[in-house]
């Protein structure tokens, strides 16, 4: 064959591949918006409504409160496990309320707005139950170490319900002031529609924005239960979050006149971030009074607004990496990249954030200008479209991580109600340990498609292991869904697919693994612990007992040991023995042979000074750990 040929070859070659590429990243983003509000249903507390969607679900948690005398039924779980923490839960519901407002006429036309209202008022409606006084909040229903104990459906929970609160003793600015936002944005999206539940909603939010200022704190100081889950780096940015959302509400100057004259205090317009997620609102923040001022609406106060803009284009200049090196981390793939665990939420909430301040920027047709160059507003709504679709399928393993939607998407979620078949198909309650022993280590997938749950996702590699028992990866939540809706709500508006479709009901499915999630925390001190090393061993054991319950008549312990490499050469094929084990372990892979352990299969080698952390939990002393074999 002569050059010619070949070249022509190639060249048809290159075309195929290419119409190819079209085809297979032609997301619908509407039916992708439509699974995700499929995920709040699955994730529902309480007594569920005649016109849920999600069938393998049941009512759960109908006790909620009582225990302490209040009525804390309703609201949302957080992830895979049970516990309804109020500071993400509150951020997901303002996610959801600013795609309403914002986004009004697009959800309209993809007849999703009685869903989405839906989403909304499900959440709103705890918080309202859960804001019994003009300055009490119970904050966090569920104790995350005894739920963790456990891997059983929510409809089968036994694990304790303890109810906390804050109030002027124990105070938190930033869950309140998160709360005080969520309800201000819903009391906006409510407004057309009903106007009534609207000014209750917006009555709420006052008083929790009052009570957030007044009694200053830090929620997990108040709650320390809440420490190893979601700490709290602050609550500056909350105080200001919430302000800008009331005054977004009412159009009170009072409010505004807050974010100006504690713009240097709370750090509005000192802080510049790379970062946006339920523990950081500051880019957020600083692009709410962008929109205030592109509006013309800045008055007196325009000199400090533009202090807050400069820090919201600082925050999309480093996203779409023209920061003059100050930029935020992306994988090889193109992915956002901020933490090892469930990273996908911060490139959600991202993504989310820089759609929305594309359009205040092509609005008032303004471009950006970015330390690197100019900046269009489609090239800021270019960057969030790409981590949508890296989130759909387009990344380089091919994989939709988000649940049900695709062909090609994780079937060994980390979500207990999930990976566990219904109540209608299995009608005997499933205990404790049961569920870890027969359901959580099952190599099948989960009987349970949990339709729309966004994954922790891959790594800063782009690599990703569909593992159960793979947490950080596998283990959906409200924080990194939430975004999503407003998201893919606006890019379908671009996509040239009809408004409406038909929705295809979810339905069961099969196939693989499985472990558990105590998430560490570099901010718990451990109460007591202990570090060994075996004489010429490579690897030294920090063991430790980070938290204790009392379940009946036993107690338990939760045990975290730190394996570290403390020789001079990478370890392979390191295999542990841990003996006098009678609880469930997560973080190391079982053997066949017994009491044997090996490193996860997404942990292949462990390099000079590196760490890898195991939990497991058990009543009475602790488990001996020594090494087996390693090379």
């Amino acid at each position: 064959m002569g050059i010619s040929s070949k070249l022509q070859v190639i060249s048809v070659l290159l075309v195929g591949l290419l119409a190819l590429e079209a085809v297979s990243y032609n997301f619908n983003y509407g039916i992708a918006m439509d699974k995700t509000l499929l995920f709040f249903e699955a994730q529902r507390s309480g007594k569920l409504p005649p016109n849920q969607r999600v069938k393998w679900r049941g009512d759960s948690g109908l006790k909620d409160g009582f225990l302490q005398g209040v009525n804390l039924v309703g609201g949302y779980y957080d992830a895979g496990d049970h516990v309804k923490f109020g500071l993400p839960m509150a951020y997901s519901l303002t996610m959801l309320g600013w795609s309403v407002v914002d986004y009004r006429k697009e959800i309209a036309d993809l007849n999703q707005m009685g869903n989405t209202l839906a989403a909304i008022k499900w959440g709103t409606d705890y918080f309202i139950k859960a804001h019994t006084q003009p300055n009490v909040l119970w904050a966090q229903v569920g104790d995350g170490d005894s739920d963790h104990y456990c891997w059983e459906r929510a409809e089968d929970m036994t694990t304790p319900r303890t109810a906390y609160k804050l109030d002027p003793s124990h105070p938190g600015s930033d869950l309140a002031g998160e709360a005080a936002a969520a309800l201000a944005a819903a009391s906006l999206a409510f407004k057309p529609y009903d106007s009534s539940y609207s000014n209750l909603l917006l009555v709420h939010a006052k008083q929790l924005f009052s009570f957030a200022d007044t009694f200053r704190g830090l929620y997990d100081d108040s709650i320390p239960n809440a420490q190893a889950f979601y700490t709290s780096s602050g609550y500056s940015d909350e105080l200001l979050w919430a302000a800008a959302w009331l005054y977004r509400a009412t159009y009170d100057e009072y409010y505004l006149k807050y974010v100006v004259d504690n713009a240097v205090s709370l750090g509005g317009t000192g802080w510049a971030v790379k970062e946006f997620s339920w523990d950081n609102k500051y880019a957020g923040v600083q692009i709410l009074l962008t929109k205030i001022l592109l509006d013309g609406a800045g008055g007196s106060y325009t000199p400090t607004l533009k202090q807050y803009q400069a820090k919201a284009d600082y925050f999309t200049c480093a996203c779409l990496q023209k920061n003059d090196g100050y930029n935020v981390a992306l994988t090889p793939g193109g992915l956002i990249y901020v933490r090892e665990w469930n990273n996908l939420q911060y490139a959600s909430s991202a993504a989310f954030l820089l759609a929305m301040y594309s359009d205040y920027l092509s609005e008032k047709k303004i471009v950006l200008t970015c330390p690197e160059g100019q900046v269009q507003p489609s090239d800021v709504l270019s960057f969030a479209k790409s981590q949508a679709d890296y989130i759909l399928g387009k990344n380089p393993k091919a994989i939709s991580y988000l649940v049900g939607y695709g062909q090609n998407y994780p079937i060994h979620v980390h979500h207990r109600g999930a990976s566990i078949s219904p109540i209608s198909v299995l009608h005997t309650a499933v205990s404790c340990i049961e569920g870890f022993e027969t359901w959580y280590r099952r190599p099948l997938a989960n009987p349970n498609i949990i339709h729309g749950a966004l994954l922790g996702g891959p790594s800063k590699t782009d690599d990703f292991s569909d593992d159960r028992s793979n947490y950080e990866q596998t283990e959906p939540t409200l924080s990194g869904s939430a975004p999503l809706i407003g998201l893919f709500v606006k890019l379908q508006s671009l996509s040239g697919y009809p408004g409406s479709y038909r929705h295809i009901s979810p339905t069961p499915y099969q196939k693989p693994p499985a472990s558990y999630h105590p998430q560490p925390s570099p901010y718990y001190k451990a109460p007591g612990s202990s570090s060994y090393k075996a004489p010429g061993a490579p690897v030294t054991f920090l063991h430790s007992i980070i938290s204790t319950w009392t379940i009946g008549p036993t107690t338990y312990y939760k045990h975290r040991v730190v394996v570290k490499n403390t020789s001079q050469k990478p370890i392979t094929n390191l295999k542990l023995i841990i003996e006098n084990l009678s609880g469930s372990l997560w973080g190391l892979s079982p053997c066949p042979e017994k009491n044997t352990y090996e490193l996860p299969q997404w942990i292949k080698i462990l390099k000079p000074g590196s760490e890898l952390t195991f939990v497991y939990v058990q009543g009475g002393a602790q488990a001996k750990v020594s090494i087996k074999s390693y090379h």
